[in-house]
């Protein structure tokens, strides 16, 4: 298989059954809230939120959350968060973990767009060094940010990654993946600044289901999702925007933790067979994540 970036879909020469099978990811790292606040906005849900933060109810949701994926049967990992570096909590957005055809671990640095959150990488790269993982950074020729698992997305069960772009993640940098990790990427154009993330807007909840926020892509982009993903379950865009709804999470093509409240995307959930698992991460939100940017599933 030719590694290749596909930005339209007339380009498609595959499906994702053709692509090589990848083991799911059994072990989830978070990161402690000690020091989450909002101190500066550079998203657009952060605005009216700086100082506004109630950290110990955010503690509580944090630890609801950590339960929740021990009772699910994942371990987790903790690390400690860092005086600040208030968004480490974030954790999905620094590192992009993979697992190489001949088994090997390895994990991808970061490169990241605001400069408030480059000293989190560091913290990241020393837990997977820990690990036995190989770590891998962006060469100083590839131009741009990259902002991990926060736009680079798997797909379940294949090595097929999908890369959002256009905010935070800029699209040279799939064009190295594809060559360096030896996969097909699919690259998504992102075209409104709510969801500045992929995962904001995209979640991949089995081989071929996914919640979707619609008016997040252009017209190219839709037009890959729809060629690759048979079921593709639209986000109301008030869930999708205010409780961010897309960030939801599919930890074992069953049960999806979805933030409280999203009544619409609840109902389309169970109308598909999933099995939807409330939880609140309000305060979170006002930093402009939720469940999915709040944890990194690792092999």
């Amino acid at each position: 298989m030719e590694p290749m970036v596909y930005w339209e879909a007339d380009q498609l020469d595959f499906t994702v059954e053709t692509t090589p099978p990848m083991p799911p990811p059994r072990q989830v790292l978070m990161v402690s809230p000690d020091y989450f606040d909002v101190v500066y906005v550079i998203n657009p849900h952060m605005e009216g939120h700086v100082g506004k933060v109630d950290r110990a109810l955010a503690s509580r949701q944090w630890e609801a959350l950590r339960d929740t994926y021990q009772q699910l049967g994942f371990e987790v990992h903790v690390l400690k968060g860092v005086p600040g570096l208030p968004d480490m909590v974030f954790c999905a957005n620094q590192t992009l973990p993979f697992r190489g055809a001949n088994g090997q671990r390895g994990v991808v640095l970061s490169r990241m767009h605001a400069p408030q959150r480059r000293a989190e990488v560091p913290h990241m790269a020393h837990f997977f060094e820990r690990q036995d993982y190989v770590l891998v950074s962006i060469p100083e020729s590839v131009s741009g940010s990259f902002e991990g698992m926060g736009d680079a997305l798997w797909h379940p069960g294949h090595a097929l990654l999908w890369g959002g772009y256009g905010f935070r993640t800029d699209r040279a940098i799939y064009a190295w993946l594809a060559q360096t990790l030896k996969i097909h990427v699919v690259a998504l154009r992102l075209i409104d600044p709510d969801f500045y993330h992929l995962d904001t807007c995209l979640s991949l909840l089995d081989a071929g289901t996914a919640l979707y926020v619609p008016a997040a892509f252009d017209d190219e982009g839709r037009a890959l999702l729809q060629r690759l993903i048979p079921n593709l379950i639209a986000v109301p865009e008030h869930e999708a925007r205010k409780l961010l709804a897309c960030n939801a999470h599919c930890p074992d093509g069953r049960h999806v933790l979805i933030q409280q409240g999203c009544t619409e995307t609840v109902a389309r959930l169970r109308a598909a067979g999933f099995e939807p698992i409330e939880l609140d991460t309000s305060e979170f939100l006002k930093s402009g994540g939720s469940v999915f940017c709040m944890k990194l599933m690792f092999f």
